[in-house]
């Protein structure tokens, strides 16, 4: 399924969550995955039904929100939620199935951990490998409330995973960039070499590993997959 486009300019609401209850489905619940372009870690993503009764005020794309407001919301989303559901893939199986295929597949962890289980996805751009009915939306963390509400409890979660990791690899600074490409990151790579939980397929990580793994260009598989 191709992903629907943003077109021009979008907010972040509820109109497609209303409309499809308004058809019958009673459980559409949001997906967004976080942490693909790290070079550190998992990709975590994260489903979440949310209440109509029971609204989360303030929702958009995690990326757009300060650290403490993703705290509270992502309280908030948990406590007010019908359910959540949380799952990670490995730098390692990202590694060995590529950045795309691991995102996938933490988005269908993800689905089939929610209980009650869905009846219809909204997702951010990538399909998920479910038989169920969905629809892919470009930006749509940014569009959907219920996808805007995954996008911060990933984020969250995955925050706090880099925090814990910063604690038994402090030299990599990974509680501040959460393993993402800055300059700190990469001169603590070329200075100290990648740790096993770093992305062995990524660069620059892949220029300081002793035994490379062959290159495969990870971010464009996204691209490609939006063209297709």
């Amino acid at each position: 399924m191709r992903p629907e486009s943003a077109g021009g300019k979008f907010r972040c609401e509820a109109t497609l969550e209303r409309e499809l209850r308004a058809r019958g489905f009673q459980a559409v619940a949001g997906v967004d995955e976080v942490g693909r372009g790290s070079l550190f870690g998992p990709v975590v993503a994260a489903a979440v039904i949310l209440s109509p009764d029971r609204p989360v005020r303030g929702l958009n794309d995690s990326k757009l929100l300060e650290a403490e407001r993703r705290e509270v919301l992502d309280q908030r989303i948990r406590e007010r939620a019908v359910a959540w559901a949380v799952a990670a893939v490995d730098a390692a199986t990202i590694d060995s199935i590529n950045i795309y295929q691991a995102s996938r597949l933490a988005m269908r962890m993800a689905v089939t951990r929610l209980d009650p289980a869905p009846d219809f996805l909204l997702i951010d751009a990538v399909p998920v490998d479910l038989p169920l009915p969905q629809r892919p939306l470009i930006k749509g963390d940014m569009r959907c409330h219920a996808i805007a509400a995954a996008s911060i409890v990933a984020k969250v979660y995955r925050d706090a995973c880099m925090r814990v990791w910063d604690r038994v690899f402090p030299q990599y600074g990974l509680a501040s960039h959460k393993g993402y490409s800055t300059p700190e990151h990469c001169q603590a790579i070329e200075r100290f070499g990648p740790t096993p939980l770093h992305r062995l397929s990524f660069e620059p990580v892949r220029a300081h590993c002793l035994f490379p793994i062959d290159y495969n260009p990870q971010m464009d598989l996204f691209d490609a997959a939006g063209a297709a």
